[in-house]
């Protein structure tokens, strides 16, 4: 029975890409806790789908919508206000542009959406006990060991009293907890459905079932202890995408009663709120009204970088001031350094234009509508795959969301990740299917 589960997990429909196929999913196993020797794994498969999928990748017009992004993108460093930092800042992006383009090529059927999501819940658990030790034990590791394992723990978190794990700051281990939340909750969700449906609980479906409510917990409780609101209200609006597309209205009625109680607690008038903060903990109220931080400088808060990009938009409009530019220029005008503004799409607009931005969400809307009618469409999606479909759709969404209030793309792990998650999205909605 166990041989005949891997041979279908690991199996590829085409002889010819099996292999990069195994190379993915390997590299992605070691990718999170070995980034170095994850990422050459990963760009051998990438290499070799587009050596044999060229033909394929080149006809695609969502491919031709990113190639066109890359020339805008490549036409903003000449207006750039610091050209080298404008041309460095194109690695963020062009790089997997071309990554995206062979995952949505080989990624196409249910059974690797499905197979991805168990590597990254599986590998987030090491993730997120590193994170605990960090935040309670003080685990740390030396320079030594960072050097050889690309990734570094600052005992306490970064910053200190947050979770941050590997990664180098508390927001980029929530965008990352984000997905694999998301994803674990769909495999949660499908194998819940799957015992409602054999009747029964037998050894082999109860095990994947208590694994991934153990996963489903942890991720949660270390999306908590990032102590990212925006973290917060998506894991909110996950679990509220979920109820309703399932069409539970008690738990429907229970996400939104603790979301108000929340809110309630954090912007109510005095009475009101004093009242709801007798139940909620002063850890999640005081977080959102900034009361946990009151001494932040003005030039820290996100109110100020959004108003400082939007004139730099207004600026110039069409091209830019160059990828990477927002920090020296905000660090001229505010006598601060900052690495980002908060908001990708604002950054963009002020550093590439509004022409290469409305371009990069209108390929975002093109894959998330897309999307949503291969699943409305039940001729190409059965019942029992739709959820798991759903849970990378709603990945898609929270990663937009995520973006709106900060930026996921300056942490290697994350951007690889989020682009590969993304690419399977465009290759199931292209073959129109999640059926093998």
């Amino acid at each position: 029975m166990l041989g005949v589960c891997l041979k279908t997990a690991f199996h590829y429909p085409k002889n010819s890409l099996q292999s990069f196929w195994d190379l993915t999913q390997l590299g992605l196993l070691i990718f999170p806790l070995s980034p170095l020797f994850g990422v050459i794994v990963l760009v051998v498969a990438v290499l070799g789908t587009w050596m044999t999928q060229y033909r394929t990748i080149v006809k695609r017009p969502l491919n031709w919508g990113f190639a066109f992004l890359s020339v805008l993108l490549l036409i903003s460093v000449g207006f750039a206000y610091n050209k080298q930092e404008a041309f460095l800042g194109l690695f963020n992006f062009l790089p997997y542009f071309f990554v995206f383009a062979a995952f949505s090529a080989l990624i196409h059927t249910k059974t690797q959406l499905r197979q991805l999501s168990w590597i990254l819940v599986i590998t987030s658990l090491p993730v997120i006990v590193i994170g605990l030790g960090q935040l309670f034990l003080g685990w740390a590791n030396s320079q030594a060991w960072a050097g050889v394992l690309g990734w570094a723990i600052a005992p306490g978190g970064e910053p200190p009293g947050r979770m941050s794990s590997i990664f180098m700051y508390a927001n980029t281990l929530a965008g990352y907890l984000m997905i694999v939340f998301i994803l674990a909750l769909g495999l949660w969700v499908d194998s819940y459905q799957q015992i409602r449906k054999l009747r029964k609980i037998t050894a082999i479906s109860s095990l994947p079932f208590l694994f991934l409510t153990v996963a489903v917990i942890a991720n949660f409780v270390a999306l908590i202890l990032t102590n990212s609101r925006n973290a917060w209200a998506i894991a909110i609006f996950a679990c509220l995408a979920y109820a309703l597309y399932l069409g539970w209205r008690i738990l429907v009625a229970g996400v939104v009663s603790i979301a108000t109680s929340v809110l309630l607690a954090a912007f109510a008038p005095s009475p009101i709120a004093e009242l709801f903060r007798k139940v909620v903990p002063s850890f999640f109220w005081a977080r959102l009204n900034d009361q946990l931080y009151p001494d932040r400088p003005v030039a820290l808060l996100r109110t100020t970088q959004w108003q400082f990009t939007l004139s730099l938009t207004q600026q110039r409009p069409w091209t830019g001031w160059g990828l990477r530019n927002f920090t020296p220029l905000y660090q001229a005008k505010m006598n601060i350094w900052l690495g980002h503004p908060h908001s990708l799409f604002l950054m963009l607009s002020a550093e590439t234009g509004l022409p290469a931005t409305l371009l990069f969400c209108a390929l975002l809307g093109w894959m998330l509508i897309a999307g949503f009618q291969v699943l409305q469409t039940s001729k190409f999606v059965q019942a029992d795959d739709k959820v798991i479909f759903f849970s990378y759709l709603v990945v898609l969404m929270s990663w937009i969301l995520f973006n709106i209030v900060d930026v996921s793309l300056f942490d290697f792990r994350l951007n690889v990740i989020s682009w590969l998650v993304l690419s399977a999205i465009a290759g199931v909605t292209r073959n129109r299917s999640v059926g093998v």
